[in-house]
């Protein structure tokens, strides 16, 4: 029989990973897809908006411009200080909060609108992330995800992140996120429908060396898989990270343009 797996224990080396680098670096660079996010959600002025593993804050952000009352949640609370650095400088009032995805501290149905942007897709109990989700929204409001799919590029990148560190046995892809079922299975019970749309992020960079060497930066889970590895399993990692790349890259040879696939995902709670 196969030992159950730790779940706290693995949202402890999350929390590490995460708090490691600085997400910010390459948060920002995703900022457009939290204004699609927030725009494919139809976001109204006043409408109280919850951000679940907001990280720096792009769909933050882009609600609070809105003129939504927006409170913004991650477990890791330096992430958290990056987007309130952020709203500051914009002059936009948010909530920043420090909270678990998987025990949300709010009441049920109080929020017309939960959004997470690459975010709760990490949480290690994908189950009861997704129950927290469809609890705390209320009837008539929405959810709005945006979620690496396992096919796009992302979801490849931890593919092959895995391959040199095999996560713990019975760990749950996040890309399950990116899955049309998966969605169907976790929240149509709920009595919510379901929409979605396949969108793709372009990452760009100059070359696939520098992709590399900035996400080996700043990006925590990469930051803290090449701190693990032996000089030999760093390098074998940076090899397969490249090929990925180049065989992705759209640009030729003088630039790197990394199309990845995510689902742009409104969920209506009837």
């Amino acid at each position: 029989m196969s030992t159950p797996i730790d779940l706290t224990a693995l949202k402890n080396r999350q929390m590490v990973a995460w708090a490691s680098g600085d997400y910010a670096v390459i948060g920002t660079t995703l900022q457009i897809v939290g204004e699609q996010l927030a725009e494919a959600c139809d976001l109204r002025c006043d409408e109280l908006v919850l951000d679940v593993a907001a990280g720096n804050g792009n769909v933050t952000l882009a609600a609070a411009r809105r003129g939504c009352k927006v409170t913004s949640t991650d477990y890791v609370a330096a992430l958290l200080e990056r987007g309130e650095d952020r709203a500051r400088a914009e002059r936009l009032e948010v909530i920043f909060q420090v909270a678990d995805a998987e025990a949300l501290p709010f009441d049920d149905a109080s929020y017309d609108a939960v959004l997470s942007t690459f975010g709760v897709m990490f949480a290690p109990d994908q189950a009861k992330a997704a129950a927290e989700l469809a609890r705390v929204v209320r009837p008539g409001g929405r959810i709005g995800l945006a979620n690496w799919t396992p096919e796009g590029f992302v979801g490849q990148m931890f593919k092959t992140l895995g391959q040199h560190l095999p996560p713990p046995p019975g760990a749950q892809p996040p890309s399950n996120w990116g899955n049309e079922a998966w969605l169907h299975t976790h929240f149509d019970e709920h009595d919510f429908q379901t929409q979605v749309t396949r969108r793709t992020f372009n990452f760009r960079y100059r070359s696939a060396a520098h992709f590399i060497d900035t996400f080996r930066s700043w990006y925590g889970p990469v930051h803290k898989a090449f701190a693990a590895l032996p000089a030999d399993g760093a390098a074998a990692l940076e090899k397969d990270f490249t090929a990925l790349l180049n065989r992705t890259n759209r640009a030729g040879e003088g630039s790197l343009v990394v199309p990845s696939e995510y689902l742009e995902v409104v969920i209506t709670r009837r």
